[in-house]
């Protein structure tokens, strides 16, 4: 891998311009691509199989009007009156409402009889002229605008339902930009120059635009999700920057060893390079697993992010090679501060005692280490999982207003309907026993209303909705939901956001363990592939448990316990949603195998040399301790940058990713790897004899491009002994 890496690496510094030009030109066709074959972003929760799925897609082909999407204009009377006193304001409204686009009809609630019993708040149904799935965030967000301005003297105005908040608009650009600012103080601190520090972020910020042009021409052949560019961008831009980082700090690294330009950036494609492809081509595989879920959703955001590493990885082996080419001796303009940072031998440094001090009493480091990871993980066992409601978005946004007004005005139940579809076509109840099954729902306790029936014009489908007391996160209405289904003959099928994210769960559940032995097994084989070894993907397949667990655990004390959640800006305990929690799996599993994989490489290049564990060990850090440690703290700068997002989904995976990463950059990688790779000795290395002739040779340690300059105590050895600590 490390020859290939640097032969493509090298090809493209020969010809800077050449390569530039090609990235220009792919850009602008990915982009123009997207733009004429790239389609809207939707989310598809089914489950495919399972009730939910099965009665939406009777609905979607036998019945398309029902089909069509559908919202909620929501009214509330100043306090003291009554809708019916401000009747003409409601009815003005309405007629402009029924004027915006995509807008194909809208009830009048006078009629419909949807105004509470005190007369207080009312809602009407508008109906959009297209599916949900076909509109996408901006012509809701346009719509959500468009009702919520209509100017109205005497009553409120809301939008609310299903479709608009799951398609609601969130302004996270911003926050990222935060995130990359803080990353920029980092690169200017690790480098110490201006070029050298805005290389990386100019990089990622490519990779990424790059990324989402590929992302939106994906959605022009499958489903997409609403939230794949987010996710996925927020891990391109953390990988994006740094493996950049590792190739440029290792370029620098050689030659500040005394080698010549090219010399020096051959090296460093052939260790950090291979080191880069390596892990992303991780990161690529875990992420891509998601598939395996069977979940759209999961899927589309699992592509879409493996794309978007995809993207980083060929930038940092392909345009950061002809970067540097082209500014040369450039890459250290715009110093900060008057003087050089003093070059030190390795063992001069804070990191290569720190390796020797963990090594000399490897127990006390192990056990406690072990200790805090448990004891940060030990609330995810108590987690219970839930899907977002319009109940738990910002108070500021119409769907939320929207949301509450309907639970005082209808009870909580108003917000979860239960979707009823009736197969006329399969054997179970005919049309004439539709009637007996809307009574045998009514009868379920939890259900406190059931509408009219309605027919398809071929008469072979049938749809009404059953409304429960409970809303629609709260696990009543799933036990309502099962009580349904236990009273329904085979050819009736129960949807809505409750029962569609309840089949999702089931289907979760059912999957992980063959989506989590996956992700473990590959990244295990891998491991083993690189570093000739059973013991160091075993140690890092478990490490990486205990530092996801510990962001579990995080979560479930600051959400669903509510933990400080006011810092955070939520109103107090938020329900984990389900989703978010298996999304981070992989990311994290494979973020954590970057790390990994820098750390352990820079051990194996000097193990190789020197046969010694321990000196391995301690020289491994100090190479790798400042930069490791500064691209965890970018990561994390970018991941938390989504805490301040107003979703409180994305405040999770944020939340997450950053305490994950912290928690594997320091607590893992200085004190839990060396510590048990002093314990295990040489075992770490060994390999059965039988497997080690089976399985093919990968590489990221580039001995060639590694020769001695300067030894121990200053006499000529190896470049990467001398560091910028």
């Amino acid at each position: 891998m490390n020859r290939i890496t640097r032969a493509m690496a090298m090809a493209s510094a020969r010809h800077p311009w050449r390569t530039i030009a090609s990235w220009v030109f792919a850009l602008v066709a990915v982009f123009f691509l997207a733009a004429v074959g790239g389609g809207t972003f939707v989310d598809d929760f089914s489950a495919p199989g399972s009730q939910s799925s099965r009665a939406m897609d009777l609905v979607n082909s036998n019945f398309p009007e029902a089909a069509k999407g559908n919202a909620l204009v929501v009214f509330e009377a100043p306090d003291g009156t009554t809708l019916e006193e401000d009747q003409a304001d409601v009815t003005a409204v309405l007629e402009k409402v029924a004027g915006l686009e995509h807008v194909a009809s809208v009830t009048d609630p006078f009629q419909a009889g949807t105004v509470s019993d005190d007369g207080r708040i009312g809602y009407a149904v508008l109906t959009l002229d297209v599916p949900e799935r076909e509109m996408g965030k901006p012509a809701f967000t346009t719509l959500s605008e468009g009702v919520t301005n209509i100017n109205a003297e005497d009553v409120r105005v809301e939008l609310g339902g299903d479709a608009v908040f799951l398609n609601a608009e969130d302004s996270s650009s911003g926050h990222v930009g935060i995130g990359l600012l803080v990353a920029l103080l980092v690169l200017l601190v690790v480098f110490g120059t201006f070029v050298a520090a805005v290389l990386p972020i100019g990089l990622s910020l490519v990779a990424v635009g790059a990324g989402i042009g590929g992302i939106t021409l994906m959605a022009g052949f499958m489903n997409v999700s609403v939230s794949a560019i987010p996710v996925a961008g927020l891990v391109g831009l953390g990988v994006g920057v740094d493996y950049a980082l590792f190739v440029v700090a290792r370029y620098r690294e050689n030659r500040t060893a005394g080698r010549d330009n090219k010399a020096a950036l051959a090296a460093a494609m052939g260790t950090s390079g291979a080191a880069v492809v390596f892990a992303g081509g991780t990161v690529v595989l875990a992420t891509s697993a998601l598939a395996i879920t069977g979940v759209g959703v999961l899927t589309s955001i699992g592509l879409a992010t493996a794309m978007m590493v995809f993207s980083s990885v060929v930038a940092a082996i392909t345009l950061l090679p002809a970067l540097l080419s082209l500014l040369g001796d450039r890459i250290d303009k715009g110093r900060i501060g008057r003087h050089h940072r003093p070059v030190k031998a390795v063992e001069d440094t804070a990191w290569w005692r720190f390796g020797h001090r963990v090594s000399a009493r490897p127990w006390p480091y192990l056990l406690g280490s072990v200790a805090v990871l448990l004891a940060i993980a030990a609330p995810a066992l108590s987690m219970q999982t839930a899907f977002p409601a319009a109940g738990d978005a910002p108070e500021e946004t119409t769907h939320r207003q929207a949301y509450d007004l309907l639970t005082d005005g209808f009870g909580e139940g108003i917000n979860a309907p239960l979707l009823v579809v009736v197969d006329l076509n399969s054997g179970g109840v005919d049309a004439a026993g539709v009637e007996d099954v809307t009574d045998d729902i009514a009868s379920v306790p939890g259900i406190v209303s059931v509408s009219d029936p309605q027919t398809s014009e071929d008469g072979d489908t049938v749809v009404f909705t059953a409304t429960p007391t409970t809303g629609p996160a709260d696990p009543e209405t799933s036990a309502t939901i099962d009580q349904v289904r236990d009273v329904i003959p085979g050819n009736v099928y129960i949807s809505g956001i409750t029962a569609v994210t309840d089949d999702l769960n089931a289907q979760l559940s059912a999957k992980l363990p063959l989506f989590i032995g996956a992700v473990i097994a590959v990244s295990f084989l891998l491991l083993m592939l690189v570093f000739r070894s059973i013991a160091v993907p075993a140690k890092a397949a478990v490490m990486n448990l205990l530092s996801i667990g510990a962001a579990y655990g995080v979560m479930v004390a600051v959400f669903q316990w509510g933990w400080g959640a006011a810092v955070l800006g939520l109103d107090g305990p938020t329900p984990i949603t389900s989703i978010i929690v298996v999304i981070m799996f992989p990311i994290l599993f494979g973020l954590s195998m970057d790390y990994e994989v820098f750390l352990l490489s820079r051990i194996r290049e000097e193990y190789d040399r020197t046969g010694d564990n321990t000196e391995s060990v301690a020289r491994g850090l100090a190479g790798t301790g400042r930069v490791v440690t500064s691209a965890a703290l970018i990561m994390v700068a970018v991941f938390s940058s989504f805490i301040f997002s107003p979703v409180p989904s994305l405040k999770m995976l944020g939340l997450g990713l950053a305490v994950a990463i912290f928690l594997d950059a320091t607590v893992v990688r200085m004190m839990l790897v060396p510590a048990t790779m002093a314990l295990l000795g040489k075992a770490n290395w060994w390999l059965p004899a039988w497997l080690d002739r089976l399985l093919p040779h990968v590489a990221v340690e580039d001995h060639e491009q590694t020769a001695p300059t300067t030894s121990l105590n200053g006499t000529p050895s190896e470049p990467s002994e001398l560091i910028a600590r």
